[in-house]
Parts: C-alpha cells; sequence; structure tokens
C-alpha cells in the first residue's frame, strides 16, 4: 500500500486533482505549496504509486488519492463545551493541531480513502502531540456531510462554532491503543 507523503511539486500531479469542491481543488493547485513555503502549514498527499510504490525521476507526476493539511493552531477555552474545558488548564488559549483540509479525488471516492487519510492525519497528530503540546485535534466541515464523516470519528462540534469540530488526543491515542492491543 502506498504512504502519504509530504506534497512535492515535481512529484505528485495537482493538476488533475478534482474532490468536486472547487475550493479544496483550487488550494491544492495554486496555495499548498506556497503555505508550506510560508511554514503556514504542512500539506500531506497519498499519492497513487505502482505496487512497489517506487518512482522512476523520469517518470511523469503521480496522480493523487487525497490530500490534508496539518497546522498548529490555539483552542479558545471558552469555545469547547464546559464539561471538557472544566478539565483543562485555564489558560486563555490551549494548544491544538488543525487538520485545515481534507479531500479524496472524485476518482478515489468511495473506496475508504477519507477515512484512511484522517487515520494517517490523526496518528500523526498524536505524535506531534507528544512533541509540541497539543490537547485537540480541530477540523472545519465545509458542509454537513464533512461534519457526518468527522463525527462518525468521535468529534465534537464546539459549543460556539457549529462548522468547526475537535477531537481530544486522549481519545486519538486510545483509538490507536486499541487498533495495536
Amino acid at each position: 500500500m502506498t504512504s502519504t507523503t509530504v506534497l512535492d511539486k515535481g512529484a505528485h500531479d495537482r493538476n488533475s486533482f478534482s474532490c468536486g469542491v472547487p475550493e479544496l481543488d483550487v488550494y491544492l493547485k495554486t496555495r499548498a505549496a506556497q503555505d508550506m513555503k510560508a511554514h503556514a502549514s504542512v500539506c500531506w498527499v497519498l499519492p497513487a504509486t505502482d505496487d512497489d510504490g517506487q518512482r522512476d525521476s523520469h517518470e511523469e507526476p503521480s496522480p493523487i488519492i487525497g490530500y490534508y493539511t496539518l497546522s498548529n493552531l490555539g483552542v479558545v477555552l471558552k469555545g469547547l463545551p464546559n464539561k471538557v474545558a472544566q478539565r483543562l488548564p485555564r489558560y486563555p488559549q490551549i494548544g491544538a493541531t488543525l487538520i485545515g483540509r481534507l479531500a479524496v479525488d472524485e476518482e478515489y471516492r468511495g473506496d475508504g480513502w477519507g477515512e484512511i487519510l484522517l487515520m494517517d492525519a490523526l496518528k500523526r497528530c498524536l505524535y506531534l502531540s507528544r512533541q509540541t503540546g497539543s490537547a485537540f485535534v480541530v477540523v472545519d466541515a465545509k458542509d454537513e456531510g464533512a461534519a457526518r464523516f468527522y463525527k462518525k470519528y468521535g468529534f465534537q462540534h464546539f459549543s460556539n462554532q457549529h462548522d468547526r469540530l475537535f477531537l481530544p488526543v486522549k481519545a486519538i491515542s486510545e483509538i490507536f491503543s486499541e487498533s495495536e492491543g
């Protein structure tokens, strides 16, 4: 199976990517590399590769099955449900990791790639939380379908933002300890 890698403009075919959401398509094609250069976010792509996952440097760029972006974020405690906020230190903000975008090319939709990308992102977020201190993973749902997708994995709405959801890192740790056990 192929694995995620950081976006490489020479190795990954951004131009043929189409998830059906113009904002997400345009972002990958025009902004993702700029955001990485500015250290604003990192774009992780899941390239479609041969069985061995190898790519000859003379080959055409690999099509992209899907992608997600990660960046750091400060979460204001007032936006969290009281039950969650009561268990946290009383800082004005608490560290979090933002999955800013997550999209699967329409050609690959319905084959579980969205879940694979989300699990990859969550595993990476769990690792990063142990390096930088991040209490939550946050996502912005583009629509109700996206919100349902995230809720299926335990994400909850912020009390003051309907399109923004969060998942405590503790829950992510439990997800992966169960899958390893």
